[in-house]
């Protein structure tokens, strides 16, 4: 049957092997770390009531004030640094509405579904602030570990842990420290974190060991990931559907059809495992990439039968995937479908739909969803403008890419970096250098810049365009703005401009997408599907 518009919900969980009784202290060492700690005077709970599939402990009653309305007030701050969620708190506090410790976890819980993971981190430091009234299970260590190198960087997530006493490291504080690892592509020391949670028994169960096969997809060492594998199969370690559909995209990745066919085919065999929506959309992932359109459809008509509950993720890969494929009345079909089930779409559903028809070339009927999305929309989204400003830049018609982007600017839309890139892009196209470098000025100072990276063909013909006109102001500018934010840290950026291997670190991050800048404007599809197995993973964290 396809695309239910009722039906449970199934919540992915860790499984209750990742529960633990060893005692904790009451108050978790504050991220302004001292340099010494005294967890004497510490009080210590061991008991563990009911576990959260969200990590942390209930040691109270489900309180009668409803946790969505603390949500709703933290969510609303802006991303000013000057604001900050202990505001919203204390507030709460003195109209007489005591908070509970299941309050504060559940709003951390969505706080960090919706990535506003420096939100969530300050109502933890809200509660480390008042130990004695609330009481810290490992995991609640382990969820603030993640959150401190997500905000902070690994360096403060390592300090993190290293204040930690050795007897108080389980798992779950060492898979969150892998994590860290892993995200920042730190394969040396994420190898050698692994071989020590092998040693203290703390790698007996599948996570981290999907975790670093989502490390070895983003830098394309799939032997090790086949590794991996056989390593859990030797040591009896459960292959998960985690492990499985990792498995099944390295394999894809490989460009072998056949190969992640005798995956699926092991993983139909075993008894422990259901294949789920994920399963299916990395595999038409894969017959997509190998232009095997057919197959690709078949196993887009099976993910449609396994969407569940009110999630609304399958219907944004469904949209990505149909616009993969072609088929244009299937993206409408799902879109008409998607819009009836639920009573409202966010951002990303619209991003997902008018991202798909400008694939396929119906443009037209991209630009009538736009319309109906201006009508509904939340909030102002550049990354759905700038789909339509990219796609005018490619056909050449820069006016109308300039005439969209002033269209959002008079409506409070904000720009972000890769909007500026985009039209900087525009500029070198129309040999416009000085109108090019003030576009990259206002890329790198955009707000989001840190976690957008510019793509690398501009960075090269930018560069190259600056040498040909023999403007070296404009090409010293362009230097100290990648110098500036880093980027020339990265040996393949510094490449790219002609510097030597002693000019940038060590850290080589791979630039063979064009799609590097997709944390500020990709949507929830990566080319080979290791991105959405991360986030996956994480969120059974």
């Amino acid at each position: 049957m396809l695309l239910q518009t009722s039906a449970h919900h199934l919540n992915a969980s860790l499984s209750s092997s990742l529960s633990y009784s060893r005692p904790l202290p009451s108050k978790i060492p504050s991220l302004s770390l001292p340099r010494s700690i005294n967890y004497q005077r510490l009080t210590i709970s061991s008991s563990i009531s009911q576990v959260h599939n969200y990590g942390t402990v209930d040691y109270e009653r489900r309180p009668i004030v409803k946790w969505n309305a603390i949500y709703r007030k933290i969510s609303l701050l802006a991303d000013d640094p000057e604001l900050n969620a202990s505001s919203v708190l204390n507030q709460w506090e003195k109209e007489g509405k005591k908070l509970s410790k299941w309050e504060l976890c559940r709003v951390v819980k969505e706080l960090r579904k919706f990535k506003r993971y420096g939100r969530a981190l300050e109502v933890y430091d809200w509660m480390i602030n008042r130990a004695e009234r609330f009481r810290f299970s490992s995991s609640d260590a382990a969820i603030q570990l993640d959150l401190v190198g997500k905000v902070r960087g690994v360096s403060s997530a390592e300090n993190y842990f290293l204040s930690l006493p050795d007897n108080l490291k389980d798992k779950r504080i060492y898979g969150a420290l892998l994590n860290a690892y892993v995200r920042a592509k730190m394969q040396e020391k994420a190898e050698s974190l692994l071989d020590k949670m092998r040693s203290k028994g703390h790698a007996l169960h599948p996570l981290p060991f999907n975790v670093m096969m989502t490390l070895y997809m983003n830098l394309k060492e799939y032997e090790k990931v086949e590794s991996i594998i056989s390593e859990m199969m030797e040591k009896n370690i459960q292959v998960d559907i985690y492990s499985y559909n990792i498995w099944l995209s390295s394999r894809g990745s490989q460009g072998s059809a056949e190969r992640m066919e005798q995956v699926f085919e092991q993983m139909k065999l075993d008894r422990t495992i259901n294949p789920n929506w994920t399963t299916f959309s990395t595999m038409a992932t894969m017959y997509i990439k190998m232009g095997l359109f057919e197959k690709a459809e078949a196993c887009l008509k099976k993910v449609e039968s396994r969407i569940t509950g009110r999630d609304r993720i399958p219907y944004h890969y469904l949209l990505s995937l149909y616009g993969g494929v072609g088929n244009k009345d299937e993206i409408y079909r799902v879109w008409n479908v998607y819009k009836s089930s639920f009573p409202s779409i966010p951002n990303l559903g619209y991003h997902a739909i008018i991202a798909a028809l400008i694939r396929v070339g119906d443009v037209e009927g991209a630009e009538k969803i736009f319309e109906e999305w201006l009508t509904v929309k939340p909030s102002y989204d550049p990354r759905i403008v700038n789909l339509f400003i990219v796609s005018y830049i490619e056909e050449g018609d820069f006016d109308k890419a300039q005439s969209f982007f002033d269209n959002m600017v008079e409506a409070g839309g904000k720009p972000n970096s890769s909007t500026w890139e985009a039209l900087a892009e525009g500029h070198i196209e129309e040999k416009r250098i000085s109108e090019a470098i003030s576009c990259w000025k206002e890329a790198f100072m955009a707000e989001g810049s840190k976690s957008w990276r510019p793509k690398p063909v501009n960075v090269t013909t930018f560069y190259e365009f600056c040498e040909q006109e023999g403007d070296l102001r404009s090409k010293e500018i362009f230097l100290g703005l990648l110098r500036q934010s880093g980027q020339l840290k990265n040996k393949s950026y510094a490449l790219l401009v002609g510097l030597s291997d002693e000019d940038s670190s060590d850290n080589d991050i791979s630039l063979e997408k064009d799609s590097i800048n997709d944390n500020q404007d990709g949507d929830e599809k990566s080319d080979d599907g290791s991105d959405m197995l991360l986030n996956q993973l994480h969120s059974t964290l």
